[in-house]
């Protein structure tokens, strides 16, 4: 039993050790990538890796009404947990829990733009946790009185949600289109064109097969390149004569995205102090490793 302990013991040292040392390279990296990007426009913002201020702003799409309270908003995050209580062991377990996907709008005073939560770490200024008897609320939580004298609180709800008017920091992948400002990379642009065309084969023989032999010789193909090259700049020009429109999503390499009504400063500070408990834990870990190792020795 000793020995076993022992491996247990080494097995959770080893999992603090790393898991510590993950989450404080994880938070001390995300904290310098809010530092060191640079606040921008929406209007005049260059395309790539962007942050913003701004305020949230409704969108064409119709309001959210949150799940639990009903109250209407821009996006929404709940959870159902219930209360378990087995001997010693007393613990709130989740049952459900979800998120909204519906994309935000966000305004600068320069332009809008719109926002893909999906795959963002957003951090919400509302934030309401209230209990009851039965698994799906009934609305809002009580006040006053009527909260004091609910017995049984078996279930814990929480909900958070974002509401037209808040401030919002957005960190992200931020890309144009229209207005002009993408720029046309004909090579590419015509060959999705050929490709467009070779899927109704029978109508680009109908179009380019001069001869009618059921095939494009080299000439044939030639007259494709060409009208696909000016179909590629005709279709660029009409995407350009759009009015410009700004999104902003999750990033493809390893950084930040992160919606949050709390400005930079304050989402660094908390990002350090949770990085310097990584680093706590992994220090803990591996004197804990250390000090097993140790014991196993003697």
């Amino acid at each position: 039993m000793e020995i076993q302990a022992q491996v247990i013991g080494l097995a959770c040292s080893v999992a603090a050790t790393a898991g510590g040392g993950w989450w404080f390279l994880r938070r001390f990296s995300q904290a310098r990538h809010l530092l060191d990007t640079p606040t921008s426009k929406i209007r005049s913002a260059a395309q790539g890796y962007v942050e913003f201020y701004g305020i949230l702003a409704q969108t064409a799409e119709a309001q959210l009404s949150a799940p639990l309270t009903g109250t209407p908003c821009l996006w929404w995050r709940y959870r159902i947990e219930e209360y378990r209580s087995s001997g010693k062991s007393r613990n709130w377990r989740t049952l459900e829990s979800g998120s909204s996907e519906a994309w935000l709008g966000l305004a600068d005073g320069t332009g809008s733009c719109l926002i893909d939560p999906s795959g963002a770490e957003v951090r919400p200024a509302t934030r309401v946790v209230w209990q009851g008897q039965l698994r799906h609320p009934l609305g809002p939580p009580k006040r006053g009185w009527s909260a004091l004298f609910t017995s049984g609180k078996r279930y814990r709800y929480s909900e958070e949600r974002l509401h037209a008017g808040q401030p919002l920091y957005a960190i992200g992948a931020f890309r144009s289109s229209g207005g002009g400002r993408q720029g046309l990379d004909l090579a590419t642009a015509k060959g999705a064109v050929i490709r467009e065309w070779k899927g109704d084969f029978a109508g680009l023989l109908q179009r380019f097969d001069s001869d009618g032999n059921g095939q494009l010789d080299e000439r044939e193909w030639q007259r494709v390149r060409l009208a696909a090259s000016l179909e590629a700049e005709d279709r660029h020009r009409q995407q350009s004569a759009q009015p410009a429109q700004h999104h902003l999503g999750k990033p493809d390499e390893a950084q930040p995205f992160v919606l949050s009504c709390a400005g930079e400063d304050e989402l660094v500070r908390q990002f350090y102090w949770q990085a310097a408990g990584g680093a706590l834990l992994c220090v803990a870990g591996a004197l804990a490793m250390a000090w097993l190792l140790g014991v196993e020795r003697v």
